[in-house]
């Protein structure tokens, strides 16, 4: 599974990052620090593999180019995607010299270029560290949560639109557990209702029955959710 932090002081801005991150792909698990003390001391218990950071954290205005310096001392070689107010056209260099992988200016960008920054680093370091995979694969199902291609089922691709796949994402990543409605509205950015996750859910199990007519993979739990069992376990 990947694992982002997010240090950064002011919450508003913390708090919009972690929701770009989360609404693209749910299934990346994100974590919010607020101070450098406490940032360096999660990064070094930690195995990130994507920090994203903030220059100037409360009264340190060069903060954030310590915390790279400790994180290129772990040797963990954990990618650093710079997110600051100060102008680009100075620190980019600046960033790049101490080895971070990129460099967005506030303000300047909009969410769609946050999140594809974001998936295109992960991308990058997952190939670079293929012993890591992006989500547990089982012998039916295969995802990859960081590409829009269609997910595979027997080696066969499953049409979905994409909040279909976020969906099945969830429900596969919890997979024997039960998936709530009210997690489940968070994959959707529209239409967070009841009815229309019920929706989501005929239509990929339709797309799975059109290449198996026997998958029961997803289960209806009555007024909770819905759980995706592996059909392996049941036999």
């Amino acid at each position: 599974m990947f694992q982002v932090a997010i240090i950064e002081d002011d919450p508003p801005t913390s708090h919009q990052l972690k929701q770009w991150i989360l609404s693209a792909k749910p299934v990346i698990t994100v974590e919010q620090w607020f101070s450098r003390d406490d940032a360096e001391a999660a990064i070094a218990r930690e195995d990130y593999d994507l920090v994203v950071l903030d220059i100037e954290l409360g009264c340190e205005r060069h903060a954030g180019v310590a915390i790279i310096n400790a994180i290129n001392k772990s040797a963990r070689g954990t990618p650093v995607l710079v997110v600051s107010a100060m102008p680009a056209t100075i620190y980019r260099s600046i960033m790049k010299a101490l080895d971070a992988w990129d460099y967005l200016q506030k303000t300047t960008f909009s969410e769609a270029d946050f999140v594809d920054t974001v998936l295109e680093i992960l991308r990058t370091a997952r190939d670079r560290n293929p012993g890591k995979p992006c989500l547990p694969v089982g012998e039916e199902l295969s995802l990859d949560p960081l590409r829009q291609g269609a997910p595979r089922w027997r080696g066969q691709r499953v049409n979905l639109p994409l909040t279909a796949q976020r969906i099945l994402a969830t429900l596969y990543e919890k997979r024997g557990q039960v998936v709530s409605y009210d997690e489940l509205f968070q994959v959707v950015k529209s239409g967070r209702n009841r009815d229309n996750i019920r929706k989501h859910i005929s239509t990929i199990r339709d797309a799975f029955r059109e290449l198996d007519e026997a998958f029961d993979g997803i289960e209806n739990i009555p007024m909770r959710g819905f759980c995706w069992s592996d059909p392996a376990r049941r036999q």
